[in-house]
């Protein structure tokens, strides 16, 4: 009996002393007091909620105070009217959000998080994900909308090949056969004022879904066909990405009916990716079939589904993986890539000073890129990052707390969902110097001493674990575009400036008729 009650109480020491090792309440008396002084969630501003509709209405069409496609006006508003910390409570069918614009509370939320973080991000697909097409997803459904655990053991299995910088750099060439095929396009769509249609914004995405063929399948989808009909299959899985990214924020933001009963609108979504999974997934079989007698020469010839396959045996995970970076791709690259272009056409000196670069780094235009010249692009990756911090095309990221937290003095329970808006932190003169000039050259090295910029004010592509799994191919994409166009090309805009608004990005609304004409050099 007395080594039985000995053995107790070694074990309850032992739990005492892990107990007061990992509870930062008891390991920190100051995290403590910080909690005890804090104010209670209930006094953090934030609109009022009135009975049964709560804050929903707001976001309603004619008669809400926030017009959903313009999230990113809603979320400067919030700041304006409430300060750095707002809450948007009693939302229908969802949890609250707060709107957090300070840059270190920030911080301390990515630094703390651990590595399975929750980010707060279309319910919408979750469900389709996980209920309509449970029997096409199954458990690892990727890591577009997937959270926890299997999100973690999807994403541990195919990071590799997309994040690794010398395995991203073998699909310059690629990338570039692809772009010089678009600007071949480009030509070919002038008018007689050597200006662009006005649909041009969905040429651009034809050249995104282009890209991402050649890199995810190693095929070439035939998006950049001069003669591709309306209805043709590429056009259609354009249409229908588009179509399932772009009505998130009404899915979401709005009276969620969907979640009880089929609405209109909810019906259609599922209609568009069940042919989005039908079509992107018959390209993705014939491309798996091909790899099977498929011989590989160099290895830049590989697609990142081989790439995958190489270590990973179930077929299914190169499958799904391709799916995401197809469905989420197109639209995102797509739009960075008007909102860079705008903006090139729009700033003549700055446009300057990027040939200028290109014109050093490529003497002649017609040689091809590859790494070591990109790497010199210094100022052409400052001036993205430039258009990314004014013009976030990614208005904001966030996560659900998974613990309670203080932010700010008050006390924020587990469960909400925090917003990291950076459209507006990124234009804050408190964390950025000089915050409403557009000065790309605060970005590069030994640039102007007196220019900061805190880290965490803007994030385009998130932070920790779950920063954007596709960003270095982003990256690549954007700067062979704009390397390959500029170097031989000037661009204007010589039209009504464009406003900018939110679809599924923050990106110029309107007709992106750039007059586009040959240098002389």
């Amino acid at each position: 009996m007395a080594n039985r009650i000995t053995k107790i109480t070694k074990i309850l020491i032992r739990h005492r002393s892990q107990t007061v090792l990992t509870d930062p309440e008891t390991f920190c008396p100051a995290h403590a007091q910080e909690k005890q002084r804090a104010k209670p969630y209930s006094e953090v501003p934030g609109p009022k909620a009135i009975p049964i509709l709560g804050n929903t209405w707001r976001l309603m069409p004619i008669v809400g105070q926030y017009d959903i496609s313009d999230m990113a006006r809603v979320s400067l508003l919030l700041y304006q009217d409430y300060g750095k910390i707002v809450k948007l409570s009693n939302l229908v069918g969802r949890p609250d959000l707060l709107f957090l614009y300070d840059a270190d509370e920030i911080e301390k939320i990515y630094r703390q998080e651990g590595p399975t973080p929750f980010r707060p991000s279309m319910p919408c697909l979750v469900k389709y994900k996980s209920d309509v097409r449970k029997d096409f997803f199954g458990v690892e459904a990727g890591v577009v909308g997937v959270h926890g655990e299997p999100w973690r053991i999807f994403r541990t299995k195919v990071q590799k090949p997309i994040l690794q910088l010398r395995t991203v750099k073998k699909y310059i060439e690629p990338i570039e056969a692809v772009t010089e095929d678009f600007i071949q396009r480009m030509l070919e769509m002038r008018d007689s004022n050597q200006e662009m249609p006005h649909d041009f914004d969905n040429e651009i995405h034809k050249w995104a879904l282009e890209c991402i063929g050649r890199v995810s399948l190693d095929v070439r989808l035939g998006c950049l066909d001069a003669n591709l009909p309306t209805d043709s299959e590429p056009q259609k899985i354009i249409n229908a990405a588009k179509y399932a990214l772009r009505n998130i924020a009404l899915l979401e933001l709005r009276f969620p009916f969907w979640r009880y009963f089929p609405t209109t609108i909810w019906t259609n979504y599922v209609k568009n990716m069940d042919y989005f999974i039908e079509i992107c997934t018959k390209y993705i079989d014939e491309a798996m079939a091909r790899l099977k007698t498929k011989e590989v020469k160099d290895e830049k010839d590989l697609s990142l589904v081989e790439r995958i396959l190489a270590s990973e045996p179930n077929p299914r995970t190169a499958t799904i993986l391709a799916l995401d970076l197809i469905l989420v791709g197109i639209d995102t690259i797509s739009m960075a890539v008007c909102s860079i272009l705008y903006q090139v056409a729009t700033r003549p000196d700055q446009q300057q000073k990027l040939y200028e670069e290109l014109r050093r780094v490529m003497p002649d235009p017609c040689e091809p890129l590859d790494s070591n010249k990109l790497e010199e692009m210094v100022f052409l990756k400052a001036f993205v990052k430039e258009v990314f911090r004014v013009y976030s095309t990614v208005i904001g990221n966030g996560r659900t707390l998974q613990e309670d937290m203080v932010l700010l003095g008050y006390r924020i329970p587990k469960g909400v969902q925090v917003v990291f808006p950076t459209v507006v932190t990124g234009n804050m003169a408190e964390y950025v110097s000089e915050a409403d000039e557009f000065y790309p050259e605060r970005w590069m090295k030994g640039g102007d001493e007196n220019s900061k910029i805190h880290p965490f004010a803007s994030l385009p592509y998130g932070y920790g674990a779950r920063m954007c799994l596709g960003r270095r191919f982003a990256d690549l994409e954007i700067q062979v575009l704009l390397a390959k166009l500029i170097r031989t090309y000037k661009l204007e805009y010589n039209h009504k400036p464009l406003e900018y608004k939110v679809s599924f990005m923050y990106a110029p609304d309107g007709e992106l008729k750039f007059k586009m004409t040959k240098r002389e050099d």
